[in-house]
């Protein structure tokens, strides 16, 4: 049985970044090449590993100002919590799971009092800080109010006291346009108007799936065995299009490059035992984890992750285990920074 620890590794705190490179086409790029090498690029160099006909599949899913600070009508307790997923949406009404720290201020049934206009009932209290909130107003109404009261929803391993302007432009892919992710799909971070340009030039194709990321992505895995770890769920959808798209190319023996985890993981849900993805909207817990049999994608681009992350576990899963920590020391030793705005690696499934 696979246990938590064997993904574990020392990372020195000071190779988390704290704010974007400058530059997003010349930010350092690590290949892990189908012949197991590693190579030390930069991101531009996406392009020598992409060939006419090979399809980039992007997550579009638009980052939402989730992050939140109420007083508890109740006692006027301050409460800081982060919406997590969009559950459900009717006329006047719509509700969202929220993940909220210390949870042990809140019960059930508290109204928070985000702003005078803008309030919230707690309507369940669940595991692992885990709130459901329920807001009486229309889509539109909720939307421009988290935009005016809310925060971008930077990660917890982002130590500032206060937010910069520009994370409102870093924390935010530039193709954004669906969806309600609170964090961002940060592989997609690095790409500029001119690369994804010159992605064109090379007659490859674009594609676009959409996965809500949630809050959830931080969460750590508390249990000891991989088994026992209760994967999160998240919204999704792919058209049609961007099916027809991936079909094809597989059908004409072309690559298919996942840009972040968050693709890979919408292309792993809907694909069938032929290799084959489908139009569909659902949510997904997938867990990858070694050993796993990919079907779809041939290419991961993607940030570096946590120790003992289920994104590095997925990692080990794509190109092995032990050269995933082989990866990671040389990524340390090299000084790469780590997680969402930090550099970025490139990663090539051996061919079988």
């Amino acid at each position: 049985m696979l246990k938590v620890s064997d993904f574990d590794f020392d990372l020195p705190t000071d190779l988390i970044a704290q704010e974007p490179n400058k530059s997003k086409e010349q930010t350092k790029m690590l290949v892990f090449d189908d012949n197991c090498q590693m190579l030390d690029k930069q991101v531009i160099d996406l392009l020598n590993y992409i060939s006419e006909g090979d399809v980039a599949v992007f997550n579009d899913a638009k980052v939402i100002k989730a992050k939140l600070r109420a007083k508890i009508k109740r006692n006027h307790s301050i409460l800081d919590f982060n919406l997590d997923q969009q559950i459900k949406k009717e006329r006047n009404s719509i509700i969202w799971q929220a993940l909220c720290r210390p949870a042990k201020k809140v019960n059930e049934g508290d109204v928070l009092e985000i702003a005078d206009d803008f309030q919230a009932q707690v309507k369940k209290k669940m595991d692992n800080g885990l709130i459901i909130l329920h807001f009486s107003y229309e889509t539109k109404d909720f939307f421009e109010k988290i935009d005016k009261y809310g925060s971008i929803p930077l990660p917890p391993y982002i130590k500032r006291d206060e937010q910069l302007e520009s994370d409102l432009a870093s924390y935010q892919t530039i193709y954004a346009n669906n969806g309600v992710a609170v964090a961002a799909p940060t592989a997609g971070l690095h790409f500029s108007p001119n690369l994804m340009e010159k992605i064109k030039q090379k007659k490859a194709k674009i594609a676009f799936v959409t996965l809500n990321v949630g809050a959830g992505t931080f969460l750590p895995v508390k249990s000891d065995l991989i088994q026992d770890h209760t994967m999160h769920t998240e919204s999704f959808s792919i058209s049609q299009e961007t099916a027809d798209i991936i079909n094809n190319a597989k059908k004409s023996g072309n690559k298919i490059i996942a840009i972040g985890t968050t693709s890979l993981r919408v292309l792993e849900s809907v694909v069938d035992k032929n290799g084959s993805v489908r139009e569909c909207v659902s949510d997904t817990k997938i867990f990858i984890y070694p050993p796993y049999d990919f079907k779809i994608v041939d290419i991961l681009m993607t940030n570096f992750h946590l120790p003992k992350s289920t994104l590095f576990m997925l990692i080990c899963a794509f190109i092995g285990t032990n050269q995933s920590h082989q990866l990671y020391k040389y990524a340390i030793e090299k000084k790469y920074r780590f997680y969402s705005y930090g550099d970025s690696t490139l990663l090539i499934r051996k061919a079988i």
